[in-house]
């Protein structure tokens, strides 16, 4: 048997996406802070709530109670409220590296979220699938919620 080395592409992820929200800055900041903490939720409806330490090298996991959990990643950076950088894990329990960037600009009356998640390691295929079906329910939900918060004032 010869054994082959897995190609860079195969150990590469990087999703870019572009959000467009009718809320001000401060407004879609504060929802997309909300939806990855106490609001985060599995793309069915389920549950997931989160904590996140909002400051450098603050933390962002999953608390399930008596010391129990999963680190997802470290706040890289944070400019509040205009960028939130993580890194870490995330949702993967085997060697990868992943850096998840959010840049907030005021633009055309609201607010445009530019993301980047890159991921280098042995991303198993299945994941690669299944993050951006994950990645755009969170978006969705923070959209709406800063949407929501915005119509209501």
């Amino acid at each position: 048997m010869i054994a082959t080395a897995p190609a860079i592409e195969d150990l590469t992820l990087n999703i870019t996406q572009e959000i467009h929200v009718n809320a001000p800055l401060e407004t879609t900041f504060a929802a997309l802070l909300e939806q990855l903490s106490t609001a985060n939720e599995h793309p069915d409806g389920t549950p997931m709530p989160m904590k996140l330490e909002l400051r450098p090298g603050g933390r962002w996991y999953r608390d399930l109670g008596g010391d129990n959990g999963h680190f997802w990643a470290t706040v890289q950076a944070i400019r509040q409220p205009t960028l939130l950088e993580l890194s870490g894990p995330l949702f993967m329990s085997y060697p990868a590296i992943n850096n998840v960037q959010y840049r907030l600009a005021q633009k055309d009356g609201g607010t445009l979220i530019s993301f980047r998640h890159s991921a280098f390691g042995l991303i198993q295929e299945e994941h690669k699938k299944g993050v951006t079906t994950g990645w755009n329910h969170i978006h969705e939900q923070a959209r709406q919620r800063a949407e929501r918060a915005h119509s209501s004032r």
